[in-house]
């Protein structure tokens, strides 16, 4: 997989074949092959490692905040921090992992895994906060929060900032804002507006 990424920061995914990771490896063809069976399984491999690197990195940070805001913050600090290294190599693959139809998509069957354990990371961030919210919004909140993240890493993807430090000020400027609107919902004046959202919601997740 390292020799997969390196390959493809230098001559873009389209252009790399698995012969030539299988040689930039120093491995056959063959057994290439047999541990990866294309190169979308590499890409599904490098998901897997961010998302395993992710869920380690926020384990401090959710053992020592209970403030819901932290907690978010903090998640999305790590991940800033871990997925820097890939930045370069990030953008040479948006455009393929960007195509509705690709398995390479974050929406796709193929990346159900590791969506479905980044989900779960936010669960954990939502449940040991001190957060309250209105009924029926803490089971679906995990999800909002998942594809904030992928709007979040969308505009990691472009940000060309040393450090991605514009990414880093979007996080301490939107966090605060999503943990105000989040304790808002319990105010009565909100619950219906919060009501009509989830409804909204869960009917797109059917259709």
């Amino acid at each position: 997989m390292d020799s997969a990424l390196t390959l493809f920061r230098e001559r873009g995914y389209d252009k790399t074949t698995m012969r030539a990771i299988s040689d930039e490896a120093g491995v056959s063809l063959g057994n290439a092959y047999y541990y990866f069976g294309s190169k979308e399984h590499l890409i599904q491999a490098y998901y897997d490692r961010v998302q395993e690197e992710h869920e380690q990195g926020s384990v401090s940070v959710l053992a020592r905040e209970t403030e819901f805001a932290a907690r978010l913050g903090g998640v999305f600090d790590v991940w800033v921090d871990v997925a820097a290294p890939y930045h370069e190599f990030a953008g040479k693959f948006f455009k393929n992992a960007a195509e509705p139809t690709s398995p390479l998509s974050p929406f796709s069957e193929e990346s159900q895994p590791a969506r479905q354990a980044s989900v779960a990371l936010f669960r954990a961030a939502v449940d040991g906060s001190d957060l309250k919210l209105a009924t029926g919004l803490r089971e679906e909140l995990p999800d909002l929060l998942w594809l904030m993240h992928m709007g979040i890493v969308l505009f990691w993807v472009h940000d060309q900032s040393p450090s991605q430090e514009r990414t880093r000020a979007l996080i301490a400027h939107v966090v605060p804002l999503v943990d105000k609107l989040a304790r808002m919902t319990r105010l009565p004046v909100v619950r219906g507006v919060v009501t009509d959202v989830l409804v909204l919601v869960r009917s797109l997740r059917t259709a």
